[in-house]
């Protein structure tokens, strides 16, 4: 059993966490940052260069990059809670990492999602509206992936990444100056398509990054119970760099994205990139986080909010006036709202075209379905109605 494909086993109730067997020591791990939950910005060495071209204008940005799609993902929530979509995965608290490292992306990258990566598909250009028209069952996407070089989204746990290696093999035989990035969650390290990845991208120095959200929990299973090392450092073992970022800090998730792309870039190889962040709900709708974590651990993370954080360096530094943050809200609403007719007015699927396509030159099995199906669709039309 996959440690993501766990919602179904019932977690026990119980005053404390059920402890994972002691662990080896070892160093501390190194986590990069660059903006403390305070909002003051500290120094590194390695990576202070790769944010050194970021003005009061990017600086904004950013910070409206995270507002909008946190706004996006509470409508997306609630939507689901009003019965308009049938499941919905958030982001919340994860905006830091998708958006600083989506914002690193050259047009020309790849990228290959789960299905959280909300804020990374806003960074490409993706309508969010597209997003939804899976969770709500119309369409089995909604987008083009051509088109802003940003795959459909990706359900089976980690089998993203054998794909964006397999892409990044040939990027690298075509001598094309891109790089491609795969998302996954800590749930996803544990699977065996992620190592199979690790090992192949090694092997033939491929243009990828792995981005990995290590956002504590996989549905019910903490990160203690999947790994006994810190998760970065699982490429030391593959043979290519890893490294730990503060996922709540955007800068420091934009510098270190860029640092391994353009490592990816120069023929250099992978890299795993471990964003260290927390969910700070579900794990979709259909979950339920109480019954296996408890509150003080959320309100500890909520004092690291990324968007907070930002939004305390814009003040303090006099990069941003209430005037913008209350028009940032206005537009936020606006969002919201479009997102909202949108999804109402999508069109139900023909009822008959799953039967299309499934075999090149039909089968005849289908064909029966299909008219079992219809026999069955019609019944309903003939039925008396209640009340006549």
């Amino acid at each position: 059993m996959t440690v993501e494909n766990t919602a179904a086993r019932k977690p026990r109730r119980s005053s404390k966490r059920v402890s994972a067997a002691k662990k080896p020591t070892s160093a501390e791990p190194q986590l990069v940052q660059l903006l403390t939950p305070e909002g003051e910005r500290v120094e590194h060495p390695d990576y202070d260069h790769f944010v050194a071209d970021l003005g009061p204008d990017e600086l904004r940005g950013l910070y409206r990059d995270m507002v909008l799609t946190r706004r996006f993902d509470a409508e997306a929530t609630a939507l689901q809670r009003q019965g308009e979509l049938g499941l919905w995965a958030s982001l919340l608290g994860q905006e830091a990492a998708q958006i600083g490292s989506g914002r690193a992306l050259r047009d020309d990258d790849y990228v290959f999602p789960t299905y959280r990566e909300h804020g990374v598909a806003w960074c490409r250009g993706v309508d969010p509206t597209n997003l939804l028209g899976m969770f709500r069952g119309v369409n089995h996407g909604g987008w083009d992936p051509n088109s802003n070089n940003f795959h459909l989204y990706t359900i089976v746990i980690g089998s993203q990444t054998l794909h964006a290696t397999g892409y990044a093999m040939g990027v690298a035989k075509d001598g094309a100056d891109s790089a491609v990035i795969a998302y996954f969650g800590d749930g996803a390290s544990s699977q065996g398509d992620v190592a199979e990845s690790f090992t192949f991208s090694a092997v033939y120095n491929a243009p990828v990054v792995f981005f990995c959200q290590n956002n504590q929990w996989a549905i019910s299973e903490p990160t203690e119970r999947q790994t006994r090392v810190p998760l970065y450092q699982r490429a030391q073992g593959f043979g290519f760099p890893g490294v730990r970022v503060d996922g709540n800090d955007v800068l420091a998730c934009l510098a270190v994205t860029r640092s391994a792309l353009e490592r990816a870039r120069r023929g250099e190889g992978p890299t795993l990139v471990e964003a260290f962040t927390y969910r700070m709900g579900a794990h979709t709708t259909s979950d339920d986080p109480t019954r296996y974590r408890h509150d003080d651990e959320r309100v500890a993370w909520e004092a690291k909010d990324p968007i907070l954080r930002l939004r305390k360096y814009l003040a303090a530094q006099g990069l941003a006036d209430e005037a913008f943050f209350t028009e940032l809200d206005a537009e936020s609403d606006a969002l919201a709202k479009r997102v909202r007719e949108a999804v109402r007015a999508m069109p139900d699927p023909d009822d008959m075209a799953m039967f299309d396509n499934v075999y090149a030159d039909g089968h005849a099995l289908v064909d029966e379905e299909r008219a079992q199906f219809a026999a069955y669709q019609a019944s309903f039309a003939d039925a008396p109605q209640e009340g006549k």
